[in-house]
């Protein structure tokens, strides 16, 4: 389980409640911040003393109030500490439910998890930290039904060049060998297992061998 965690919500009541239920899994380290400019700090400054972050759980809107920023929101925070830390696993917990800003969320920022801020939302986080724990991707079930049915998912030419090695039965640890020798990026075992955990969770499929099947029944290998 994770060691080490950074909250960044600028809601003092979510983030004491966040703070419990990340404590109630035996989280060793939990610090919390309500700017993102501190939650970068932070995050630089654990990287710096050899201490680094293990999971940061974030809001995308943060209020505007006397102390001005220079990281606003939720998506520039992920995107700067992708650049300091890019093997941070990423969890927002946010009440936005649009699926197309959720599955860019998944496909652009490469976070790991999703929770919306609702009914039960404490234990979708749970199960989000024991999901990302064990190396998936999570998404809490109503958004999953939500990008199901409004089919927002968008294959991109790098999912359907791993889905089509997957059809031509190359081994998925493989995969990323085969990427780099036609220059295709991002090509590390990790990004092609985050696509493919990602793919399954919004198809709802639990093997990819349905990924398959699923891809070639929609002509799109």
């Amino acid at each position: 389980m994770f060691r080490k965690v950074l909250i960044a919500e600028d809601h003092e009541i979510t983030n004491v409640s966040v703070q419990r239920t990340i404590s109630d899994l035996g989280v060793e380290i939990a610090k919390y911040v309500y700017y993102c400019d501190d939650a970068l700090a932070w995050i630089s400054r654990a990287l710096r003393d050899g201490d680094a972050f293990d999971l940061l759980i974030t809001d995308l809107s943060f209020e505007e109030d006397f102390n001005k920023q220079r990281i606003a929101g939720g998506i520039e925070l992920i995107q700067a500490v992708k650049v300091i830390q890019p093997n941070l696993k990423i969890i927002v917990f946010s009440g936005e439910d649009r699926p197309a800003i959720i599955d860019r969320l998944f496909n652009e920022y490469g976070i790991d998890g999703y929770v919306r801020k609702a009914r039960r939302d404490a234990q979708h986080l749970k199960e989000a930290f024991i999901a990302i724990d064990q190396g998936h991707t999570y998404v809490s079930f109503d958004i999953k039904q939500s990008l199901k049915q409004s089919h927002t998912y968008e294959f991109s030419n790098i999912d359907i060049q791993i889905v089509k090695l997957l059809s031509e039965g190359v081994l998925q640890k493989e995969i990323p060998n085969h990427l780099k020798q036609r220059n295709i990026k991002p090509s590390g075992l990790s990004s092609v297992e985050k696509r493919l955990n990602m793919m399954r969770e919004v198809l709802a499929f639990n093997k990819n061998e349905q990924l398959v099947a699923y891809c070639k029944d929609k002509g799109f290998i």
